[in-house]
């Protein structure tokens, strides 16, 4: 039996206060790594909260449920599937979509680009607003974005942006952000924003809210940008 339609607890107009001008951390340990069990996961957003995230973005039905259990913050729900037939990867299909409402999720983001799907974005939108959750589309870029506006989605983000073609970009694409502000979308800036200093610069591109994922939640990627750097220096003390 499919899930039961919710009214959420955070409608678009308190959600849009909550989160404008903040953080939300985004809960994704490196599959497969140490960090990767439910319960590291419910401690790490648990931590996140307390350090001043507005919001979190977690993966998966399981671990959703789990964090929903032990906050009250305002979830982001995700399911990743690696889909022989299809390249989107984030919520394509619509039992992603119910599974994750009934398991708490208060906003549903999914796979907003203009590459072949298993189901139409439309169809997913529409699912997720008949749950009584909120919609994100995730972008890679400006007509992507402003195509899931144009549908009704409620914030875009710029998540997929430098991820589906090309070598991946080391900065942040403040440029998108700019561009889907000025167009009136409401922007989750999201995709390298690894420091305070470019989070702060997404603000004052336009962006209502900053998600951070890695350089917060996967140590391992973290330690090893540590790692490396002191490398090149020695590197650099050895040959110099």
């Amino acid at each position: 039996m499919a899930a039961q339609p919710q009214s959420t607890r955070w409608n678009m107009p308190l959600l849009h206060d909550r989160l404008r001008g903040g953080l939300v951390v985004s809960c994704q340990p490196v599959d497969g790594g140490p960090l990767d069990h439910d319960d590291v996961v419910v401690r790490m957003a648990q931590a996140a909260v307390v350090g001043g995230a507005r919001a979190l973005r977690v993966e998966g039905v399981r671990r959703l449920a789990r964090v929903r259990a032990s906050t009250q913050v305002p979830i982001i729900g995700i399911v990743k599937r690696d889909l022989p037939d299809w390249p989107v990867r984030i919520t394509p299909l619509r039992q992603d979509v119910l599974s994750l409402a009934a398991s708490g999720a208060d906003v549903i983001a999914v796979d907003a680009t203009q590459r072949s799907r298993p189901c139409q974005l439309v169809e997913l939108l529409q699912a997720v607003h008949e749950q009584g959750c909120l919609a994100m589309a995730d972008a890679s870029c400006l007509e992507d974005g402003l195509q899931a506006w144009q549908m009704g989605f409620d914030i875009i983000g710029t998540t997929l942006s430098g991820y589906i073609t090309g070598p991946m970009p080391a900065e942040p694409d403040l440029a998108l952000v700019a561009d889907l502000a000025r167009a009136g979308c409401r922007v989750m800036a999201e995709g390298r924003y690894d420091t305070p200093d470019r989070a702060a610069c997404a603000l004052q591109a336009g962006a209502w809210s900053v998600t951070v994922g890695t350089a917060l939640t996967r140590l391992e990627v973290m330690t090893s940008w540590f790692a490396a750097g002191l490398e090149d220096t020695r590197a650099g003390r050895v040959t110099g």
